[in-house]
């Protein structure tokens, strides 16, 4: 069976950052999911589950009133690891094509007060577990990150090695 190409990158030495994930065509039209990592994998502790809710919300409630990328945007949700979300898109930008909103999201996110959008009953399937202070201390680590980073780092993955076998067998090499 084939590895899925998220499981082909190698988590020991990705970094926190904006990477190309897939690009896929459906019909005419095609679109891009992009790993947007705002955790070093297994160096440091996952987004608490709370938190990474609280995020997705008004992440994604931003995004989708965004007058520029609301048309665009297909999906914003969360890795199941953790440690960042993926955002998927209409088109095939580049991963530093999205750096200017992902930034601009996380900022409206450290910035962010009031009520969480959609934390409620009849709207979210988990409306208790929300933690808006925790969000917003993720989210002012991560721009404090992207704005210092180091750019030859945070828009390509580490690829792992795969190791073939004569007889065709596939060994993943982390």
């Amino acid at each position: 069976m084939d590895l899925i190409p998220s499981f082909s990158v190698d988590h020991n030495r990705i970094v926190p950052g904006i990477f190309e994930s897939r690009v896929d065509t459906l019909g005419s039209e095609t679109v891009t999911t992009f790993d947007i990592r705002v955790k070093k994998p297994n160096a440091e502790p996952a987004v608490a589950p709370a938190a990474m809710h609280t995020m997705e919300h008004v992440i994604a409630t931003y995004l989708r009133n965004h007058a520029e990328w609301n048309d665009k945007l297909v999906y914003w949700g969360p890795m199941g690891c953790l440690t960042g979300f993926y955002i998927i898109v209409k088109g095939h930008p580049s991963s530093r094509d999205m750096f200017d909103i992902i930034l601009e999201s996380f900022k409206y996110m450290r910035d962010f007060e009031g009520e969480v959008p959609g934390a409620q009953p009849e709207n979210c399937g988990n409306y208790l577990m929300h933690d808006l202070p925790m969000a917003k201390w993720e989210a002012a680590k991560f721009v404090e990150y992207l704005e210092g980073a180091d750019k030859s780092l945070i828009f390509d993955y580490p690829m792992t090695e795969r190791l073939t076998l004569d007889n065709g067998l596939e060994f993943f090499d982390s």
